[in-house]
Parts: C-alpha cells; structure tokens; sequence
C-alpha cells in the first residue's frame, strides 16, 4: 500500500506518441546502400582515397602522412595524386613510408607535366596512371576529373579542405552520391 503511494505522488511525464504510430516507407535501395556502407566500415583493408588542400600548414601536412602511415599498415591501399605540397604529397610520403606496394596514384595528365619535385617524388612508385588524353587540358579541368576518378575507385574518402575550396565540396558531393563513406576534415 506505502508503495500504491509513492507512484501516485511522483509526477508524471508525458510523452507524445503521434509520430511514433506511422512507419515512413524506406526505399529499399537505402537499405542496401546502408547496408553497403556498414559493410565497407567494418572490413579490415579498404581502398581509401586522400585528396586535399595544397595549401596546408607544416603540422597539417605531418598529421596526413601520419595518418596515412597508420591507414596503409592497417592494410589499407591509398588512393591519391600527385602534388608537390599539400595534402596528396602527404599522403604520398605517408604511404611510401609503409609500403609503396599499398599506393596508387592518378595524375590529372602525365609525369611529364608535372613539376620536377613531383616528378622526383613518384620514383619508385609502382602503380602510377598516367592520362596522356588530358594533355591540353588546364590543370584545373583536368584535377575535377581525375578526383572523380579516384572517388570511383575507392571505398572510403578521406578529404582535407577549407571552406572556400568549391572543387574539392563538389568532389565530396560526388562521393556522397556514390555512396562512398567520407570524412571530411575543414582546415579552417
């Protein structure tokens, strides 16, 4: 009886139900693609692609090549293109560091356009995609294509920008729409 009291005097909470009554009608190719992308976080060696901000601070650059280190003795393959500063070189290192055999890289045209620094950075590399059909292209149609390139042939996105950087959000859109997992690191 002393316990019939105590329930009577606690105060009530009432929550609304309303919403909770209707099942909204999920199409069944979200649940595939959720189901995909949980596949794809939870398998031990996935292939990742790092692409980024040129413009990074030294400490940036050290936290990507670190991280990319870590990523590709994990098991992991990355994913990236050239660059002589920034966040592709990073991860270039990164990975040359670990094992060069775990690194892939697509230039947006060929070695021999790219400036000398990278052009020595990618000795040694052994699975370089070169796009010679790219050649009289500006630099900058090229790179839209070649993200896209990289984006398709990863499972995972790992991207480090700014909020100004117009290219690479449109590259992150595109690796949403692909129904790739992204990870987005703003720099600013």
């Amino acid at each position: 009886m002393e316990e019939n009291l105590d329930k009577q005097n606690q105060p009530q909470i009432m929550v609304p139900v309303g919403d909770l009554d209707t099942v909204e009608h999920s199409d069944n190719n979200d649940v595939d693609t959720l189901a995909q992308e949980l596949a794809t976080i939870r398998q031990s060696a996935k292939r990742i692609a790092i692409i980024g901000s040129r413009n990074l601070t030294i400490t940036h650059q050290q936290i990507i090549e670190t991280l990319t280190t870590s990523l590709v003795m994990q098991g992991n393959t990355i994913i990236t293109s050239g660059g002589s500063s920034g966040t592709n070189a990073a991860a270039i290192r990164g990975a040359l560091k670990a094992n060069p055999d775990k690194l892939k890289i697509i230039l947006p045209q060929t070695i021999g356009q790219q400036p000398s620094d990278v052009q020595d950075q990618l000795i040694g590399v052994p699975n370089i995609v070169e796009h010679p059909d790219r050649a009289m292209m500006t630099l900058a149609d090229a790179s839209r294509i070649c993200n896209r390139e990289i984006i398709s042939e990863c499972q995972q996105l790992i991207c480090f920008l700014s909020h100004s950087s117009n290219t690479l959000h449109k590259a992150v859109e595109f690796a949403e729409e692909s129904h790739k997992v992204v990870t987005v690191f703003y720099l600013d």
